[in-house]
């Protein structure tokens, strides 16, 4: 288990609201460096928007978050060092239809971090391979499966080198048949040693890679544990309700 003082993502009595919705309540987390931190809990518990605010795709109203000692603040110069730092992946694709594979995984970094076009598709190849797809790398996005499409988007975050990957409901729009190709990309990713932050329903999946669980509802986390506790002992009865729910779906 990675050392609690090496926090390399802090979150500290965060709150966040759509107008009168409040959708985070005063939510505090640690993430260690190498940590894998798998985020569950119903429809509207506050996973995504937790997530969403680490890179400020929301814009949280109160407490803080620092991402390896530099605090999110409205400041263009701390959005950008952390979001150099935090990959992410969503629920869709969000590919460009008009570019090839190739020319998807090699726009941000000739454009973000200025390398050569060499360099950029060495590192594109680099990580289809990693993804297992890199008879792909000449195909545009409609020609690719859903599982494809995904495992190309973690490709084009992974091509930016982050220090921590954050993955919201990665398979969730994947037809049943494609999920494993993905979760297979992640297991190997987190047992690569990438700090990784998954909001998933996958438990299978959380109970092999998780080092921390954690349970959301109503914008709070009500439980978090190492996996065999939480999934053998939860605490709350929110937690057990859940779990029984989930596991026996």
């Amino acid at each position: 288990m990675p050392d609690e003082q090496a926090a390399i993502i802090s979150i500290r009595e965060v709150s966040k609201y759509f107008g009168d919705f409040q959708a985070l309540k005063n939510v505090s987390l640690t993430v260690a460096a190498g940590e894998k931190v798998v985020v569950c809990g119903p429809s509207g518990s506050g996973k995504s928007t937790l997530i969403r605010c680490i890179n400020q795709l929301e814009k949280h109203e109160s407490g803080t978050i620092e991402v390896e000692g530099i605090t999110l603040s409205d400041s263009k110069a701390s959005l950008n060092a952390i979001r150099a730092k935090v990959g992410m992946v969503f629920q869709q694709f969000n590919l460009f239809p008009h570019l090839t594979v190739l020319e998807n995984l090699t726009l941000g970094p000739m454009r973000a971090r200025k390398i050569s076009k060499a360099q950029a598709e060495a590192r594109a190849m680099h990580y289809l391979e990693r993804v297992r797809i890199p008879e792909q790398v000449n195909k545009y996005p409609r020609q690719l499966s859903g599982g494809q499409q995904q495992r190309v988007a973690i490709a084009r975050s992974l091509c930016m080198e982050p220090e921590i990957m954050l993955f919201d409901e990665p398979t969730s729009a994947l037809d049943p048949e494609m999920i494993n190709e993905v979760l297979e990309v992640m297991t190997g990713l987190a047992e690569s040693g990438m700090t990784m932050i998954c909001v998933t329903h996958e438990m299978g999946f959380a109970r092999r890679v998780a080092d921390k669980m954690v349970f959301m509802d109503h914008g709070e986390i009500v439980e978090m544990a190492g996996p065999d506790v939480f999934f053998n002992h939860p605490n709350s009865q929110r937690c057990q309700r859940f779990l029984q729910q989930i596991l026996h779906h």
